[in-house]
């Protein structure tokens, strides 16, 4: 299982970006959403890394 935290803002981000964050579930900074660990989970995720911090958990 991952964690998965919104680090920054949406604001001024791209439409695309965007999208990939409200699919993740994540709306506000410091949100954070707990999500199964996937490789199409992991490639989404390599689409935002400076908007995300990523921790694993059991």
């Amino acid at each position: 299982m991952l964690k998965v935290t919104l680090k920054r803002s949406l604001i001024g981000k791209p439409k695309e970006h965007k999208k990939i964050l409200m699919s993740l579930g994540l709306k506000r900074p410091n949100q954070s959403t707990i999500q199964k660990d996937t490789p199409s989970l992991r490639g989404v995720i390599q689409k935002v890394p400076h908007l995300v911090k990523v921790e694993e958990i059991n």
